[in-house]
């Protein structure tokens, strides 16, 4: 790549101009950028670990299929306490979280979220709840959905849209009112708003765009004001597992990897295999009426067997992604460093729902399913809260059938629309895995769960032992599987009989809440993920001085009777870079006439660090920086006003930090000394 050019005094080229293009080539007007102070690496500014300003930590968990809260007071620390047991529920699962399900009045006003929320839609007259509208598992359009913006719209169950920044944003609002009147009910003092953190759980996969969206729900919902970000903290799921698990103890975890399995058995055949997790689990609920946990003040005595540059793996196996984070814990300090940047994709739990859904197309027709979801919303919530309910369930070796309860309105909707019994249908169908029950039930044999089942969990196993062969990741010695899905033991068994004889496979009891407490402990402490690795390469476009022989004739632009090369990406960071907490990248920029009041800065992306060009294929437009330039100080003695006697350039001074969970940008006029207004937006594309 060419040298970066260190511009002539005489030419202001800066970052485009909102009233007038800065460029002769108006197609180019978005890369006629050249930095006045190039600096190729990231610096590192050392930011001392400093005293909490906060009185308390509120973390909400905002998972595909299950959410919750919790929050710890930064006197007391090592206690985290857990939100209120919800009301309602599904029998024999734990209900320390919340269904992510939110149910808006015909009018779009909120009126309930969590198990309210679905029991009262259940409760609705059919016609009636064809006006309602509901939303279940609606995270997962934030992760498909490839342009996000703030008007980016979900579908309810009855088919009505509305714009998904409000559908978070209540979702938010309701977890804001229950967590703060919960926190002011165990605090000793009046707690003002500016004394509460909080922190937001994200999938590590998630792009910039996503996590932005994120923020902005949360401005809406009230949770922090836009004037003061820093009260807001977007947290990495496996991130934040990654920190609670350096404080389990021995008797907290399930070691898989001392668990040996024949098929389905322990060697002496009389227990289940997953018995233990089950004793575990019940072991956990009965305790769970305090809904306090401690916490070590240092490492858990698990790391003890870790030695210095010893890696470890979490995989977080939620409802609707599977995130994946490499890490080595730094001794005797305590702090992670990221080994490999995120991986993972969309193959959660709700992988096995679809699956379930396209079986029962398979059975009964894809224009019935279609039909019943769309005139009888409500009882085809009801179907899958019972497949739900069975699903967890499910256990490798099972002898017996699951049995899952139809609707009434499911066998007389396909009576009315078919002409023939749901029985009858059954019996035609070549799906001979699926029987029917006298009782009304559908019956699913051992090898139906397989099929249902296997898709999903074959593709996390490859996932990881995919990671695990990288040279970045090979010699892991831990393996944590943490997330709702790990609770299922068809899960544990593949991953066990795939990995069990190349690292130890650990599984923390409360499994479904290792995100939360982790999200906690980030945000008494965000500085305890020291290096993160980044997920993409990021870069301006800028002018070099074109060079014959080494720049293609398509790229050069003639301005003030010099050539130039345009288009080339100026790298900030690349691809898998290792990126410490505090590392700035900086760049300088001048406006391209006096009085200019906005600089604009468009950033590219790509996956991939092969790149010289920012029309190179791969590479797209993903954000922009506004710098907002205040009125420039006359210097000092000059006379005639403000801009009186100011000099040809102006050097505005932008830092970058790529080191944090979220991109940020800060600017300063460097004459003046004064800060710029700047911003980074990801979501105005």
């Amino acid at each position: 790549m060419a040298d970066i050019l260190q511009p002539d005094p005489k030419l202001q080229i800066p970052g485009r101009d909102v009233s007038a293009s800065s460029s002769p080539a108006t197609v180019r007007n978005e890369c006629s950028i050249t930095p006045l102070t190039p600096s190729p690496s990231p610096r590192v500014e050392v930011r001392p670990k400093m005293a909490c300003p906060f009185s308390v930590v509120v973390a909400i968990d905002f998972g595909t299929t299950s959410s919750g809260y919790a929050f710890s007071f930064t006197q007391d620390s090592e206690a985290i306490h857990m939100m209120r047991r919800w009301e309602g529920g599904d029998p024999g699962v734990a209900n320390q979280k919340s269904p992510t399900s939110l149910l808006l009045t015909p009018d779009l006003r909120f009126h309930s979220f969590g198990f309210a929320a679905r029991d009262f839609y259940h409760d609705l007259d059919p016609e009636e709840a064809r006006h309602w509208l509901y939303f279940d598992k609606f995270k997962m359009k934030i992760h498909s959905t490839s342009d996000l913006t703030m008007e980016t719209e979900l579908e309810a169950v009855n088919g009505r849209r509305v714009r998904a920044i409000e559908v978070f944003a209540h979702a938010l609002r309701f977890f804001r009112v229950h967590a703060l009147k919960e926190v002011k009910d165990q605090s000793s003092t009046v707690l003002e708003g500016e004394e509460i953190r909080w922190v937001i759980t994200v999938p590590a996969v998630w792009r910039q765009p996503a996590k932005q969206f994120m923020r902005e729900a949360a401005y809406l919902a009230g949770l922090v004001s836009p004037e003061c970000p820093e009260q807001l903290l977007i947290a990495l799921e496996p991130e934040a597992a990654s920190i609670y698990c350096r404080k389990l103890r021995l008797h907290q975890v399930i070691d898989l990897s001392l668990q040996p399995i024949l098929n389905g058995l322990d060697p002496d055949g009389a227990r289940p295999f997953d018995s233990s997790f089950r004793q575990a689990r019940e072991q956990l609920r009965r305790s769970r009426h305090s809904r306090t946990f401690l916490v070590e003040s240092g490492t858990g005595e698990l790391w003890s067997e870790l030695q210095t540059g010893d890696r470890y793996i979490v995989a977080d196996c939620g409802g609707g992604t599977v995130d994946l984070t490499v890490h080595q814990i730094e001794q005797p300090q305590g702090t992670l460093k990221e080994l490999y940047k995120a991986s993972g994709g969309p193959y959660g739990a709700v992988g096995v729902d679809l699956a379930f859904e396209a079986m029962l197309c398979q059975i009964f027709g894809e224009d019935f399913i279609q039909s019943f979801k769309a005139k009888r919303p409500a009882a085809w919530v009801d179907l899958t809260i019972a497949f739900e309910a069975r699903k967890r369930t499910a256990a490798p070796g099972r002898a017996n059938a699951l049995n899952i309860s139809l609707p009434f309105s499911f066998i007389d909707y396909y009576k009315s629309h078919k002409g023939q019994s749901v029985e009858a249908a059954l019996r035609r169908s070549s799906i001979n895995i699926v029987k029917w029950s006298s009782q009304g039930m559908l019956r699913l044999t051992q090898e139906a769960m397989n099929e249902l089942f296997q898709p999903t969990i074959a593709n996390i196993v490859k996932h990881i032992e995919e990671l695990m062969v990288k040279p970045e990741v090979r010699g892991v010695r831990f393996l944590f599987l943490v997330g709702g899905f790990a609770e299922s033991p068809m899960l544990q068994k593949a991953v066990q009989r795939a990995l069990g004889r190349s690292c130890r496979i650990i599984i923390p009891h409360d499994v479904g809440l290792t995100i939360l407490k982790g999200a906690v402990l980030f945000g008494l402490d965000p500085t305890v993920v020291r290096v993160r690795r980044c997920p993409l390469t990021y870069g301006v476009g800028v002018l070099n001085r074109f060079v014959e022989g080494r720049h293609p004739r398509d790229k050069l632009l003639m301005k003030d009777g010099r050539e130039w090369c345009t288009d080339i990406l100026d790298r900030f960071v690349s691809v898998d870079q290792s990126v410490a907490l505090g590392e700035v990248v900086r760049r300088s920029y001048t406006p391209a006439r006096l009085g200019q009041r906005k600089i604009i800065i468009n950033i590219y992306c790509s996956a991939t660090d092969d790149v010289t060009y920012i029309t190179d294929p791969g590479v797209r437009k993903c954000g922009m920086i506004t710098l907002d330039l205040p009125e420039p100080l006359p210097p000092p003695g000059a006379v005639g006003g403000a801009g009186a006697g100011a000099p040809d350039r102006r050097e505005i001074r932008a830092t970058m930090q790529f080191g944090d969970t979220e991109i940020k940008v800060t600017a300063v006029d460097v004459m003046s000394n004064r800060s710029v207004r700047s911003s980074i937006d990801f979501l105005s594309n």
